[in-house]
């Protein structure tokens, strides 16, 4: 696949870019990364230096790329955090420009605005964009269980709850949909569970629930969804292989005791995914 990655990027750990792109390419497809920001580290850390790029500098980035005739062989158009409605309106032009050439290339969507027990964490008006104006474009998206319930308007307690709120935010627009840090009341404890559903079903993986939680887990999940949805053809395969990398990269981070994840060292885990995890059908 060719992949054009709009995303942020950091200088030092894996966050954004710096998380999605090596990934992408140790399964051998072919990243585009374009950056909205060049941070010397993840905003998690309460401070950091860096450009933060303006909306018309990423597209004439992306205006270039276009100049060169190969915007429309992309495969896919992949997007995470978006702190500004100009930027998002930059990623959906490219969306635009990609399809008009290549009706097949897809949009994968990490709608990032908040998780639980921190609730919303980027600038206001950004949720409600996300929800009413970039969702209903996208092709996959990749919510956690907090950032479905705002898009659902609903707050989902059970796994018949999860797969209503999930219909309800298809019914928008996006084909598939994958929802991390599902924790429901059938969930057992000490675990949590990841759910894709589809036009062809709905598959959920139960995980052991590790005691760590560090930034860049979500911009991997949504890459790697990506590139096993749009190769296997097969949602149960991408969410089984998906979470099998994830989980080894986040085992390795626990194991390391560091603070950024452990991509690099846990690398051969993502090129050949461990056969760890069995998807049940939900329906």
């Amino acid at each position: 696949m060719k992949i054009l990655s709009i995303q942020s990027s950091v200088a030092y750990g894996y966050v954004g870019n710096s998380a999605a792109v090596f990934p992408l390419q140790r399964l051998g497809h072919e990243v585009w990364p374009v950056l909205t920001v060049h941070f010397s580290n993840h905003t998690g850390y309460g401070a950091w230096r860096g450009p933060l790029l303006a909306p018309a500098d990423v597209a004439e980035v992306i205006a270039g790329i276009e100049d060169r005739g190969v915007l429309g062989s992309a495969d896919a158009v992949l997007s995470g955090y978006q702190g500004d409605p100009a930027m998002g309106a930059v990623i959906l032009e490219t969306v635009g420009k990609v399809k008009a050439v290549n009706p097949n290339a897809v949009y994968c969507c990490d709608p990032v605005m908040g998780d639980a027990g921190r609730g919303m964490f980027v600038r206001p008006g950004i949720p409600e964009y996300m929800r009413d104006v970039v969702v209903p474009r996208a092709d996959i998206i990749t919510p956690n269980h907090f950032e479905l319930d705002f898009l659902a308007g609903r707050e989902t307690n059970s796994l018949a709850e999860v797969l209503d709120a999930v219909d309800t935010v298809r019914a928008t627009g996006p084909r598939h949909v994958l929802v991390t840090s599902v924790l429901h009341g059938d969930v057992p404890e000490g675990s949590l569970e990841v759910v894709a559903v589809s036009d062809e079903g709905a598959w959920a993986v139960t995980t052991p629930l590790l005691p760590i939680n560090p930034n860049g887990g979500g911009d991997i999940t949504a890459a790697l969804y990506l590139a096993h949805l749009s190769t296997t053809r097969s949602p149960a395969t991408a969410l089984e292989r998906t979470i099998a990398s994830v989980f080894a990269v986040l085992e390795a981070t626990l194991g390391a005791g560091t603070r950024e994840i452990q991509l690099i060292a846990a690398q051969d885990a993502i090129a050949e995914p461990p056969a760890r995890f069995t998807a049940r059908r939900l329906r």
